[in-house]
């Protein structure tokens, strides 16, 4: 029979095997697959390495930060990096390798250098902006048309941040007294969960599209570890194929999040966000006063127009009145055409320079133009009661001596030729 030893002992000569080999830290590049902390600050931690043309799980191990290491290490990691330690990260780690016989084998994290997963974190960002360029939609949201008069808001953010409230706060007590209608899809801002949780707030805000103008995201300050999920490609593809313009304000200083890139807006703070509806609001009050003083223009241009054309007819009429009959209607209706035809010019010329603006400014500028049209056609009638033809068909007549007209008895002597004018001839005869 063989000799044999028992399983402890050969746990034990494993243990002092590997304690041989492995009696200083080493460095390891590894992901991390999971991570957790307990109630007494310890991290657990299971490692994992990848084929990196499969991306298949090649090898896996254990890990332990005890709390007096992870307490010094944590903050300094994501202060450097920018982002916590979580599933997915890549790390490079100074460890001990230890055995246990009921435990198997672990590894005893004691440093971790930050620069190495910086790298890798600028290398991910990266191929993630080239992934959405080359794939054609990192400007699609920004190619999206603002509305002229963004009033129906809807906002992803946390219901207790205090971002959402500086949000609310700067919106709704605005010094113009302009009013805006918003609505709140909660999301989770910060954490594993957020780049999904974020998602799905676009998701129900998709499912009543019509009735916003603009989604605005927005979180208040906070560890710039706390911003890794706004680097997400999923997250930034959904945002940037959003059909409704996005505008961010996520509250930091640092360089931009890949969502800032792809919205349509990029705000620092969520009250910068507020101003800039604001002053949207602003500018198409201003284009709305800009009409009304065009208005104002086409009107005044009207009336003198107007004022001019019945100058001129009323000194041309008595002249034609005695015998051209015929042709003086001709005339009127000549003159009647070219003034509608040049009225109508500068209204529908005033038109066109209205109709690029939206549907706000359009209506009261089709209301003004018809109050006009209106005014217009009140002129038009006043002008045909004037026509002394309209006299001549009451029954009256129109009476000339020597080609003057008489208005007084006083006017005509004896002897004088007098014309008598009808609405259909004319008749001559001699004053006694």
């Amino acid at each position: 029979m063989p000799e044999a030893c028992s399983l402890y002992e050969l746990n034990e000569r494993i243990k002092d095997a590997i304690s041989v080999s492995f009696f200083q830290p080493l460095w390891v590049k590894a992901e991390i697959s999971e991570i957790r902390e307990n109630a007494n600050g310890h991290c657990y931690l299971e490692l994992i390495e990848k084929d990196t043309k499969s991306d298949r799980i090649t090898v896996r191990n254990k890990a332990t930060i005890w709390s007096f290491t992870y307490r010094m290490l944590k903050p300094y990691f994501e202060a450097t990096t920018g982002e916590a330690l979580h599933a997915g990260v890549k790390i490079l780690i100074a460890c001990t390798v230890e055995y246990h016989e009921l435990y198997g084998l672990s590894l005893n994290i004691s440093d971790i250098d930050p620069t190495y997963t910086l790298g890798e974190v600028a290398l991910r960002r990266q191929q993630i902006i080239n992934q959405l360029q080359e794939e054609g939609i990192a400007d699609m949201n920004k190619e999206l048309e603002l509305s002229v008069v963004p009033q129906r808001i809807a906002v992803i953010s946390s219901a207790t941040a205090a971002g959402y409230g500086d949000f609310l706060d700067q919106l709704q007590g605005n010094n113009f007294g302009y009013t805006f209608y918003h609505h709140l899809f909660p999301a989770i801002m910060q954490g594993d969960r957020s780049e999904q949780s974020l998602i799905e707030a676009l998701d129900k805000i998709y499912q009543h599209i019509d009735q916003f103008d603009a989604v605005v995201i927005i979180r208040g300050g906070g560890a710039t570890a706390d911003l890794s999920c706004f680097d997400r490609y999923s997250l930034a593809a959904h945002c940037a194929q959003f059909p409704l313009p996005i505008l961010t304000g996520i509250g930091h200083q640092r360089d931009n999040t890949i969502l800032d890139m792809v919205a349509h807006a990029c705000l620092k703070t969520p009250t910068a966000v507020a101003e800039f509806l604001i002053n949207r609001m602003q500018e198409a009050q201003g284009l709305l006063e800009e009409q009304r003083e065009n208005l104002t223009l086409v009107t005044e241009e009207l009336r003198e127009l107007r004022a001019n054309q019945l100058k001129e007819m009323t000194r041309k009429l008595p002249q034609l009145l005695l015998g051209r009959t015929t042709k003086n209607e001709l005339l009127i209706e000549r003159y009647t055409t070219q003034l509608n035809q040049r009225s109508k010019a500068l209204i529908t010329a005033q038109a066109q320079r209205l109709i690029r603006y939206s549907q706000p400014l359009s209506s009261l500028t089709i209301r003004m133009i018809g109050e006009k049209r209106h005014l217009l056609a009140q002129k038009e009638l006043q002008l045909k009661y004037l026509n002394p033809l309209a006299i001549l068909e009451k029954g009256y007549t129109m009476t000339y001596a020597n080609g003057k007209r008489v208005t007084s008895a006083a006017d005509v002597q004896s002897g004088d030729r007098i014309t008598t004018a009808f609405k259909d001839g004319n008749t001559d005869s001699i004053a006694e």
